[in-house]
């Protein structure tokens, strides 16, 4: 019975050392795991932040625009994060650890970076959104969007179809934000 009770105890003493440690918000709710990015258009402005939080489903993405192409645009993570400009080709292809089709629509799709669709108003050229990848990470491993080449989010001048392979017919890069880890 002792040898029970050491153990529940060390057990305890052990979870409210690890839960001390973890950073506390305002609130004082501990802080997962985050990201940011800061996305900037094809002349090198910036155009907008994004913040990735972790979630045991998946990656809260919360992004805030401003001074953006009006429109509806297509949104994706990308494999590498670099944000060259004016074209963001250096972003690299869809984030996609396992070889899928893009798109939701797409039978064999999604890829693991694909995400819905934005509409930027003409009137005020803002948005601000939040919506979750479920098939990515910010911990290590092999969906991890940190990684050691990182990821990028990039905005596309139209719209995704959620079926086109390898794009959604989606057009040009006209956005970027290379995701990195929050200090």
């Amino acid at each position: 019975m002792k040898q029970a009770i050491v153990v529940v105890g060390m057990t305890l003493a052990v979870a409210a050392g690890a839960r001390a440690q973890t950073p506390k918000g305002t609130t004082g709710d501990l802080i997962a795991p985050g990201a940011s990015a800061t996305l900037i258009d094809v002349e090198g402005r910036a155009i907008g932040e994004a913040r990735l939080l972790q979630t045991p489903h998946g990656v809260l993405v919360k992004l805030d625009l401003r001074n953006t192409t009006p429109g509806v645009h297509a949104l994706h993570v990308h494999e590498v994060g670099k944000c060259d400009t004016p074209s963001f080709e250096s972003a690299g292809k869809h984030f996609s650890p396992i070889a899928r089709k893009h798109g939701f629509l797409n039978p064999g799709g999604p890829h693991a970076g694909d995400m819905p669709n934005l509409y930027v108003p003409q009137a005020t050229r803002e948005l601000s959104t939040e919506f979750m990848i479920a098939d990515v990470t910010l911990d290590p491993g092999p969906r991890s969007l940190l990684d050691s080449n990182g990821s990028a989010l990039v905005i596309h001048a139209g719209q995704d179809d959620y079926k086109t392979d390898p794009s959604g017919n989606s057009g040009d890069r006209i956005g970027c934000g290379r995701i990195e880890k929050s200090q």
